[in-house]
């Protein structure tokens, strides 16, 4: 039976009046890259924010590696959170610091690694994205793709259990998009790392997805193997993976 590193149990979450996530159950297999579509507000984002602790649902609960994330006191979620990383749709790189320096700070900020193993960690992190030559260089100086790699790299360089992707490839031309997709494939197969991504990129979906989801007004409306759904004659599937405008009712 295949192990799981997240369990979400009838999780609900609102904003006021607002639903934005409604009886939500899912799980994900250790090696698993899960990648969750839906219109813009549709609750990915805050289901993602549930699953680290940043906030509480009112009803249901979230297992990371059989830990309760809603009960854990602060010492261990922040422990919880060390094999969890983020990709931020932008990269989230800071503009002040080198890029050595932004691969620096979760290491000098979370352990207690010596210099010539931050500096190896560093240097093998960049180089499995191809950018060792960008060491040194400012954000300011690097191309989107090259921001997204080094973003990448940021978030492997802790060796975490799980990433979490929002949007990774936004913005990115065709080409680029594959070789970033490519690139999160490899590695996550490469670390044995597991995988839920927030996307709207259907070529980065078919390179990464392992199994998808669709959250349609807060609930899980569709789910399984990616061809399958985009194959289906469901109007709402059709209507998300295709140019045609379909009559839902």
């Amino acid at each position: 039976m295949a192990e799981l590193i997240v369990e979400v149990k009838n999780v609900s979450k609102s904003f006021g009046d607002f639903v934005v996530l409604d009886d939500v159950s899912l799980e994900v297999e250790r090696g698993e890259n899960l990648v969750i579509f839906g219109k813009s507000g549709t609750g990915k984002s805050v289901l993602l924010k549930c699953m680290v602790g940043l906030l509480k649902p009112e009803k249901g609960m979230i297992f990371i590696n059989g830990q309760d994330v809603a009960n854990l006191n602060q010492k261990d979620l922040n422990e919880m959170r060390k094999k969890i990383s983020f990709l931020f749709q932008s990269g989230a790189l800071y503009d002040s610091m080198t890029v050595r320096e932004n691969l620096e700070f979760p290491l000098i900020r979370n352990y207690k690694f010596t210099r010539d193993e931050i500096n190896q960690k560093v240097e093998k992190a960049l180089s499995s994205v191809k950018l060792l030559n960008a060491i040194d260089k400012m954000p300011s100086e690097l191309s989107g793709g090259m921001r997204k790699r080094i973003g990448l790299a940021r978030a492997i360089i802790t060796e975490p259990e799980l990433i979490l992707y929002d949007e990774p490839t936004t913005g990115l031309d065709p080409i680029t998009t594959k070789g970033i997709s490519k690139l999160i494939r490899d590695l996550q197969k490469e670390l044995k790392m597991s995988a839920i991504s927030i996307t709207h990129d259907l070529i980065c979906a078919e390179i990464i997805a392992d199994r998808a989801i669709i959250i349609k007004d807060g609930k899980i409306r569709h789910q399984g193997l990616l061809g399958d759904l985009i194959k289906s004659d469901d109007p709402f599937l059709q209507n998300f993976f295709t140019n045609e405008i379909i009559d839902e009712q």
